[in-house]
């Protein structure tokens, strides 16, 4: 992996310091959120019917929604920023694969993936940086690859930072979001919001996108 930038290591720094109870308060999330499965069991099956290549969970923390995906039937690999969340996730779920990486400089070749699940992870990202990112995705995804973004949901409000308990983060305008990706060469396949749990701050956002074939 490159250098990391100040902001980078700031990230990864803020989440090595937590990454335990970080894993513990994680580990069983997907379990009371049905709208969430869902999400993820519909870009399974999206993936599965372009071919079933390599998924990618980038920012992917102690690796829980990787085993998912790997329960889901997908081919998948989890990349983060935090050693200590990879350490984690390696110890969790030997049989699957994880590195330490960042998402805007990914180890891969242009059109490696058939997936990328970017779950809470585009959070983080400054605003004015999220296209370079997006860009990042694009290259990496096959012609009919498919991208699934969670995040929050910013429910009217123009892109904000928060008081995000591990690292400064951002709640986005659906539209706001989906409209980058689209510059970035995806289209949108469908989107999902729903309202926050009880103990949640925030509405939560999620898009699915395919890539657009380069003219």
């Amino acid at each position: 992996m490159t250098e990391l930038s100040s902001y980078h290591r700031a990230t990864a720094d803020a989440y090595d310091a937590v990454a335990v109870l970080y894993d513990e308060l994680a580990r069983n999330a997907l379990d009371g959120a049905p709208l969430d499965r869902a999400v993820l069991a519909v870009f399974a099956e999206t993936v599965r019917a372009a071919g079933s290549g390599p998924v990618a969970e980038l920012g992917c923390g102690p690796g829980h929604v990787t085993a998912h995906l790997r329960d889901l039937g997908l081919d998948v690999f989890g990349v983060d920023l935090s050693p200590a969340m990879i350490g984690l996730a390696c110890e969790t779920y030997p049989d699957l694969r994880f590195e330490v990486g960042s998402m805007d400089a990914l180890d891969l070749a242009d059109g490696q993936l058939q997936g990328i699940v970017s779950w809470y992870s585009v959070i983080h990202i400054p605003p004015q940086d999220v296209p370079a990112y997006l860009a990042e995705f694009r290259r990496v995804l096959a012609a009919d690859g498919t991208l699934l973004l969670a995040f929050f949901e910013s429910e009217g409000e123009p892109t904000t930072a928060f008081d995000h308990k591990v690292a400064t983060a951002y709640r986005w305008p659906i539209d706001d979001l989906a409209g980058l990706a689209g510059e970035a060469g995806f289209t949108e396949v469908g989107r999902m919001l729903r309202e926050p749990f009880e103990g949640e701050r925030f509405r939560r956002g999620h898009l699915l996108m395919r890539t657009v074939a380069a003219q």
